[in-house]
């Protein structure tokens, strides 16, 4: 007996309201039962997209977040984050543009060291995450984004990222300026900085 259309996607509905972090279509359908679920998530998708949130794709898995033009609303009701450090943010873009990266790769990206905490920084954000060891000698860690990285600029996947001419159209690629702060030890030697595009926009 086929499952009412309308039945199904309130239910997908209830399962994704309810979930704590985003879901693959696997899990709603642990929770819904099978359907059409593609369908389901067609019409949802459509019926949020007017409405002060809207159901999107992440990485491959669904959540419902603040529609962007109400996101101001917010801005008082929420806890503010503690703003990364410039050795954070170049951190992050290496990984999100070359994972997974080991620690080694990112040292050599950024031209120096970087601190234990930079990236434990990240990983407290829900930023990153470990991604197994790299069949290489001494199995290095590597590093990878998460879909709450995803989320938080609005990227469907890591394809969404900027391109080198979109970064520098939109003056996201800067001079670096080599002047080590109390704030920031860490100093990079590369000759250009990818800015949050968060802040920037």
């Amino acid at each position: 007996m086929s499952t009412d259309p309308d039945a199904y996607a309130r239910r997908v509905e209830a399962v994704l309201f309810a979930a704590a972090e985003p879901l693959r279509p696997e899990d709603i359908r642990t929770y819904a039962g099978e359907g059409d679920l593609g369908g389901a998530l067609a019409t949802l998708t459509a019926d949020y997209a007017p409405r002060g949130v809207n159901l999107v794709e992440r990485g491959g898995r669904y959540l419902f977040q603040t529609a962007p033009d109400c996101a101001s609303v917010l801005e008082h009701a929420r806890e503010v984050p503690k703003k990364l450090s410039r050795a954070a943010l170049e951190t992050l873009a290496i990984i999100a543009y070359h994972e997974p990266a080991t620690r080694a790769e990112i040292e050599d990206i950024r031209g120096v060291a970087i601190s234990k905490g930079t990236i434990d920084t990240l990983m407290e954000a829900g930023w990153v995450r470990p991604a197994g060891r790299r069949e290489s000698p001494g199995r290095p860690l590597q590093f990878a984004t998460t879909t709450a990285f995803l989320a938080h600029f609005s990227l469907a996947s890591r394809r969404d990222l900027p391109g080198l001419a979109e970064l520098k159209s939109a003056g996201l690629l800067e001079p670096l300026a080599i002047e080590p702060s109390p704030e920031d030890p860490e100093t990079s030697a590369s000759s250009a900085t990818l800015a949050n595009p968060a802040e920037s926009a």
